[in-house]
């Protein structure tokens, strides 16, 4: 149950931060829901990750249809993707994830410090 909590806090915080500050404030927001709901590393890299990965997904997915996927097919054909617009929400999404993670993993690993 606290795993859902923290994914769907981390989700909820990285989609309502970046709306007032800079687009990288979702890494702080993953931070500090690790370090307030303690949950052991690799539970705390999972959750942050897989909420900023779907929501960047399904965000990045939206935004694209709502364009008729005119940009993604131009910025897919610039990258070594071959015009894939799905790898590029993938990409998009997974880098996301991997950024709220390793905040996320932080956090938690912070924590433990501070207990110490």
């Amino acid at each position: 149950m606290k795993f859902l909590t923290v994914l769907f806090l981390t989700a909820l915080l990285g989609y309502a931060a970046p709306l007032y500050f800079p687009w990288w404030s979702f890494a702080v927001t993953s931070f500090v829901v690790a370090v307030a709901i303690h949950q052991k590393g690799g539970k705390a890299f999972l959750a942050g990750f897989l909420g900023l990965f779907l929501l960047w997904g399904v965000y990045a997915l939206l935004l694209d249809n709502a364009n008729d996927h005119i940009l993604s097919v131009k910025v897919a054909s610039l990258l070594p993707l071959g015009g894939s617009t799905a790898a590029l929400i993938f990409m998009t999404a997974f880098i996301g994830g991997v950024v709220s993670g390793l905040a996320a993993l932080t956090g938690s690993l912070a924590r433990g410090l501070r207990a110490s």
